[in-house]
């Protein structure tokens, strides 16, 4: 019986994930208010019943009474993080709240399914981060001086990096992480969003040859000092996002081509240099070539996308831990094994989503410091996915990044939520932007009413003098006929 359960409800879980997505999409093409609160409605509906699928299915698998422990503590997350953003900040972005939220859902029910011990300390870690972050959007709103710290962004950037280049352990052939009091920092993950803010805050408005070079020289160094740690996915992303945003800011194709082709040199020069990238390209040409050894995480990964074909093999009955590293880099695989191949292309689509939406806040904010903090983020965790899927199906060379908000890490996840929050600040900022132009609108359309009925009272104040003197003058007329008479 219940493996029976198992198998429909497989299916449920993805009918929920497909309805959710839809509606998502549907809520972002929403321009009347009323209804994109009615999808906002249907997506917590979606989400609290994917929620409960999944962990009755886990719980019925396991008979173990932790499964219902945090079934009911992500519930209660989820339900704390809307009622925390309604009474705060009621202006903000609740689509992106939603697709957070579903992402971190499904990140903790891979998690569960891998490893409990591991999921209860990414949930302590979300519960943290996400208390912190509600301090951020009235910190991007309201304080002004972000704007002006280039040179603090640059320093407190270089300075993570280097501790780590010179105290981290080297760990799967780089130099990621430092271990204080027992809890290990990628200090690598934080200073993606002080690289974001350094380069913003340079060319919010000088954009001269001058400027380019000294923001190209600083980025570079930080490039240089992960790639020195062999953190080469990192020194990829800040790459991508320094070009980005350079481009952006200037609209001139030749940094772009620039960039473009350093990236190119540079992966030579990488080859070249390091044996474990020789080695990973060598996998990703063909993963088989040395099965038993270094092409055994790729090939596994693809084994279990294989056999969770289109709908998954279902929760616990699959074998995702016989991929390595299924809890960080290719918890991907492990999704498309339990889930289905249809599942892993919703979840695809809402990551696209969340680049959307944020390109869209990006466009419409007039202050060109927030329009590059928000399309510099946005590259940083589009890229990101991309690398990590890419690399989980062997569509690019493996570079080790963890997959935003659902992949087991610490310091990864930390990140993304306060870059989401970040967003919602901007959003704010946006919103804000917008009364002041409905508000200057109304102004405008009232003083030209008020001019228009001035207009309107002058003429007839000028018509009733006219027609007085004209009746003056024909009293006048009158008289002076009936004198002559």
């Amino acid at each position: 019986m219940i493996k029976i359960i198992a198998e429909i409800s497989k299916y449920l879980l993805l009918f929920l994930m497909i309805f959710f997505t839809l509606e998502i999409f549907i809520g972002l093409s929403q321009k009347n208010e009323d209804m994109r609160k009615n999808c906002m409605r249907k997506q917590m509906l979606f989400l609290l019943l994917f929620n409960f699928v999944a962990y009755f299915i886990m719980f019925l698998q396991t008979n173990d009474i932790v499964m219902l422990l945090l079934y009911v503590s992500v519930v209660f997350y989820v339900l704390l993080i809307h009622r925390m953003y309604c009474l705060f900040y009621k202006k903000a972005s609740f689509i992106l709240v939603n697709i957070m939220c579903m992402l971190l859902s499904i990140g903790f029910i891979i998690q569960i399914r891998l490893d409990v011990s591991t999921a209860i300390k990414q949930f302590i870690i979300v519960a943290g981060a996400s208390v912190f972050s509600f301090i951020i959007p009235v910190f991007v709103k309201k304080v002004k001086l972000v704007k002006n710290l280039h040179f603090v962004y640059s320093i407190l950037g270089l300075l993570l990096l280097t501790l780590v280049f010179l105290f981290a352990q080297v760990n799967g052939g780089g130099k990621l992480s430092i271990n204080i009091g027992g809890i290990s920092f990628q200090f690598s993950e934080f200073v993606k969003i002080t690289f974001v803010f350094f380069i913003a805050s340079m060319l919010q408005k000088v954009i001269t040859f001058r400027q380019v070079f000294w923001v190209t020289v600083i980025a570079g160094i930080h490039m240089v000092i992960l790639t020195m740690s062999k953190d080469l996915g990192a020194a990829l992303i800040y790459f991508v996002a320094y070009i980005v945003m350079v481009y952006v800011a200037t609209k001139q194709n030749i940094y772009a081509l620039l960039g473009l082709s350093s990236i190119s040199v540079t992966s030579i020069i990488a080859c070249r240099l390091f044996a474990h990238v020789r080695s990973r390209i060598r996998i990703w040409k063909n993963p088989f070539f040395d099965y038993q050894n270094t092409g055994y995480q790729i090939a596994q990964a693809l084994f279990g996308i294989c056999s969770g074909s289109w709908f998954g093999t279902g929760l616990f009955a699959g074998s995702p831990n016989m991929i390595p590293l299924a809890k960080e880099d290719f918890t991907f695989a492990a999704i498309c094994e339990e889930m289905g191949i249809l599942f892993a292309i919703c979840l695809i689509l809402l990551c696209m989503c969340t680049y959307v939406l944020i390109v869209n806040i990006a466009i419409k904010i007039r202050e060109n410091f927030y329009k590059l903090i928000a399309i510099g983020l946005s590259t940083e965790y589009a890229f990101q996915v991309f690398l990590t899927i890419g690399g989980t199906t062997n569509l690019i060379p493996m570079t080790g990044i963890t997959l935003p908000l659902i992949s087991y890490g610490g310091s990864s996840v930390m990140c993304t939520i306060m870059m989401f929050a970040i967003i919602q600040g901007l959003y704010l900022l946006k919103k804000d932007e917008d009364e002041e132009l409905e508000e200057k609108g109304e102004k405008q359309t009232t003083s030209k009413q008020l001019k228009k009925k001035n207009d309107h009272s002058d003429r007839g104040k000028k018509a009733l003098e006219r027609e007085a003197e004209n009746l003056e003058r024909k009293i006048e007329k009158q008289t002076e006929k009936s004198f002559n008479w």
